[in-house]
């Protein structure tokens, strides 16, 4: 079973052309679009919206998970004491 349907194939299909032409802009800042990668987003995303058999997107992972899974919390309470001396020592 195909994954596209081909009202998305035409779909980007045409995306490409425009950008090579350089005809195709981006939605919301209207610039130029020159990577190959952006034109096949933009094209299955025309398809989608047009209601072509395309897949849904990959869902982008939750901010919360990303946050526990970074860099350990920073140590705030140092800093406030060296800053404190340095102001002591400025005064003196």
């Amino acid at each position: 079973m195909a994954k596209y349907g081909k009202k998305a194939q035409r779909k980007v299909e045409r995306a490409m052309h425009e950008r090579k032409t350089g005809e195709l802009r981006s939605g919301r800042s209207g610039k130029k679009v020159t990577s190959r990668k952006q034109a096949i987003a933009i094209g299955l995303s025309e398809a989608r919206k047009a209601g072509a058999k395309v897949p849904k997107k990959a869902a982008k992972p939750s901010r919360t998970t990303a946050k526990r899974t970074g860099r350990p919390a920073k140590k705030r309470a140092r800093k406030t004491a060296k800053r404190s001396m340095r102001k002591t020592a400025r005064k003196s």
